[in-house]
């Protein structure tokens, strides 16, 4: 009796209040105590905390500053994951779908969170199960397994059968009692909670991580080596930590992942702000890559909802309004067709009560029922429930108005679920449906098409009419539209060649439109791919980036790596733009800071080999490294930019930081020689080091800033101010240790800077005309 109970009612309150709840980890950022990990125990900052130590016991205190900079970035960076982490957990809560279920007798929403099991959880069409359990109301239920099993075919379902987590219902309704919740579901057990996604590629992540990986590999070996030349070198042991330490320090990058992290958690709170909820951190990368976008005309293109416009009957003498009132009615949860005819028929005549039953489903674009004496009845798409004739020529010329059109007609016997088309169904009426276009539709895809990036649109309805919406939007050869029923299945080479010479597509079944992301991405496209239904699971989760509206179905937005909260089509803009700025300006932080490593590497290589004193300590590094990469890489990483990402991250960089820094060692070991070969003291020879640094290394900022706007003029101009007005300070030139009083010396420096600063202006420009 508890069980039947249960299945008619559900849980009451008290059992809900002692039943195990519906726990599990949020997948949408890290915790606290994971971010400090991240930013406080690395291997650079272990490296540097050593060095640090040293200086402090050997040295003087003006040459430690170095680390209170690693201090402050550690700082920047843990609050700076913070604030992501309170963006990203808020919108999440935002986007979680609430679970319909039925206690104490009545139907209820609540959170994901709260549900408890034993709990009877209702289904509809696009809602995803979040917990196992076993059915014990189906009323025509199919579940799309395939983001579990590969198998893209839904599967129906009846009372006593298993249900898993990470599956949504497709079509019909029904319930299920909750067996397994929490990490006892099957989808968490997988340690893929709702869906099975996968992280985003990131080729600007792996790349900064190899950086860093083969850098500390040359740290080692290098340090040891400038450690053992200073030492046997110098008379002054504190003079030798001091000079094997700045060496050391120059060649560690520890701002670049700062600014990596700091790039991307700003990503984030910005879009943010824009109701845009980035559910993976690299996604924002994807945005910068995208060259195709994927668009579903229904609820992307046009705005959620519909308007019954027409019903043109097409026989006299049959019950058109009582029969769609009555199909209208069937299911539990409506689509958007069955809500508009809804609106206009708000209830159901006597004696159309339904026997045997088939649910719409985008796969077969049809329902029906039968009503007893009153026959078997269809509605759907006319191109698949009609074989020609008068009704059919007649839903085209409608169609191609850009209407939705449905036929309603008449049949003996219900035909099966799977069954592609209707011999001998009867056409009885054409419906005719009115889409609402969003009004920021034409001005978006107006930004795509200046961007160089290609829309296509993919859509289930009838090609005709999806080619008039898109023509009226001015997509480019809209008027072409492809049925997607006579394009090849098995040859992805043909299908993508018909998929670059074509932009309009109707009739797309859910499996065609991940062959079509398949296909694009075989043609070495970056796939972009935006949709609100369930017919759009399959290829949000293959495609590069999936992109899920906020008014779509739960499955969309659990397989979706970024979720437009708001609903707006004029968002996505904003959401490109985000990752080209993100994207490019890390290539621009990252040429600043590898050029330091570079000139850091082969500077300690040659001190190391030639066994003579390194040219400046540790405050002259922190000095110039601070006016010519790190107050200038924050103003460049924060930057807004519409420059489209291309691949080769790495080779790019590599073909610019290498040539620059091996010029920029080359200018200040020269420098320094030439200075300390004459009768100075050793702390203006260190001077004529530190000009010739600044000066190279702040022509290498004037490079990496260009195209050069006001502010970056000011940015660059203001660093070579500062360094200026330092060096004629006293107490700032005292506290750095610099003494520029040698005329000779100075004049030197400078002269060979101005040289090398033309040497590294042509070779990064010969350097980027190479292939890799």
């Amino acid at each position: 009796m508890d069980r039947l109970s249960t299945v008619a009612n559900g849980l009451t309150s008290a059992q809900v209040a002692g039943a195990k709840p519906n726990h599990v980890p949020r997948r949408s950022s890290r915790s606290l105590s994971a971010i400090v990990r991240a930013n406080v125990f690395t291997l650079f900052n272990l490296v540097i905390g050593v060095l640090w130590a040293l200086v402090l016991i050997f040295g003087e205190w003006q040459d430690s500053l170095f680390g209170l900079v690693i201090v402050a970035n550690v700082l920047i960076g843990i609050v700076q994951e913070l604030r992501a982490k309170r963006t990203l957990d808020k919108l999440a809560v935002i986007n979680e779908a609430p679970v319909r279920v039925r206690r104490d007798g009545e139907e209820r929403l609540v959170q994901p969170r709260h549900v408890v099991l034993g709990d009877l959880i209702l289904l509809g069409p696009g809602e995803r199960l979040l917990v196992d359990g076993e059915v014990v109301e189906s009323d025509g239920l199919e579940v799309d397994e395939s983001l579990l099993t590969g198998e893209a075919d839904p599967v129906h379902k009846q009372p006593g059968d298993e249900v898993l987590s990470g599956s949504f219902a497709v079509a019909g309704a029904g319930a299920f009692v909750a067996t397994r919740v929490g990490t006892d579901a099957y989808a968490v057990k997988l340690a893929e909670e709702a869906s099975k996604f996968h992280l985003a590629h990131s080729e600007l992540r792996e790349g900064v991580a190899n950086f860093i990986k083969y850098i500390t590999w040359l740290v080692i070996p290098i340090g040891a080596l400038l450690i053992y030349s200073q030492l046997k070198h110098s008379a002054d042991f504190g003079t030798a930590i001091t000079g094997a330490v700045a060496g050391i320090v120059t060649m560690i990058p520890e701002g670049l992942v700062l600014m990596t992290s700091i790039a991307f958690a700003v990503g984030v709170v910005r879009l943010g702000r824009r109701k845009c909820l980035v559910q993976e951190l690299p996604a924002i990368e994807g945005l910068a890559r995208v060259d195709v976008l994927c668009l579903d005309k229904t609820g992307t293109l046009t705005a959620g909802g519909m308007d019954l416009d027409q019903v043109l009957p097409l026989r006299d003498g049959h019950p058109v309004e009582e029969a769609l009132a009555a199909l209208a009615h069937l299911d539990q949860s409506p689509n958007a067709t069955a809500q508009a005819i809804r609106a206009r028929y708000r209830s159901v005549q006597d004696g159309w009560a339904a026997g045997e039953t088939v649910p719409f489903s985008s796969a077969r674009k049809w329902s029906g029922a039968h009503f007893g004496e009153r026959g078997a009845w269809v509605l759907g798409a006319p191109d698949v429930l009609l074989d020609g004739g008068d009704a059919y020529d007649q839903a085209a010329e409608l169609s191609a108005t850009g209407a939705r059109v449905l036929v309603l007609g008449r049949t003996r016997t219900l035909p099966a679920p799977q069954q592609a088309s209707g011999a001998g169904i009867e056409a009885v009426a054409l419906v005719t449906l009115k889409q609402r276009v969003r009004p920021d539709a034409h001005e978006t895809l107006r930004y795509f098409a200046k961007q160089g990036v290609t829309v296509k649109v993919i859509s289930g309805d009838n090609p005709t009419a999806v080619s008039a919406i898109a023509t009226g939007l001015e997509i480019p050869d809209a008027h072409r539209a492809v049925d997607a029923r006579d394009l090849p299945y098995d040859d992805e080479a043909k299908l993508g060649e018909l998929l670059d010479s074509h932009t309009v597509f109707g009739r797309v079944s859910p499996r065609q439109k991940r062959q079509f992301v398949t296909a694009l991405q075989a043609r070495g496209h970056t796939v972009a791919m935006t949709g609100d239904g369930v017919n759009d699971v399959l290829a949000l989760k293959d495609a590069d980036l999936g992109i899920a509206m906020g008014a779509g179905s739960p499955a969309t937005k659990a397989v979706a790596q970024v979720v437009l909260l708001d609903d707006k089509f004029a968002t996505l803009p904003h959401v490109v733009g985000e990752g080209r700025r993100v994207l490019a300006n890390i290539e621009r932080v990252s040429n600043l800071f590898l050029t330091k490593t570079f000139y850091a590497i082969v500077l300690s290589l040659l001190v190391g080999v030639a066994g003579v004193m390194f040219p400046f300590a540790p405050r002259h590094s922190t000095l110039t490294n601070a006016l010519t990469i790190g107050v200038p890489a924050l103003f460049l990483a924060l930057a807004p930019t519409f420059e489209r990402s291309k691949p080769g991250f790495v080779p790019r960089v590599l073909r610019f930081a290498v040539p620059a820094g091996v010029l920029c060692a080359a200018a200040v070991l020269l420098s320094f020689w030439a200075a300390h070969s004459g009768t100075s003291t050793l702390v203006e020879d260190q001077t004529s080091a530190v000009i010739t640094l600044f000066l190279t290394t702040w022509w290498v900022l004037v490079l990496i800033a260009r195209p050069l706007n006001w502010w970056r003029i000011a940015l660059v101009a203001s660093m070579a101010a500062a360094f200026a007005i330092g060096l004629t300070i006293p107490f700032v030139r005292h506290f750095f240790a610099l003494e520029p009083g040698n005329l000779g010396n100075d004049l030197a420096a400078i002269g060979i800077s101005i040289v090398a600063g033309v040497m590294i202006s042509v070779a990064v420009k010969v350097a980027g005309t190479l292939r890799t």
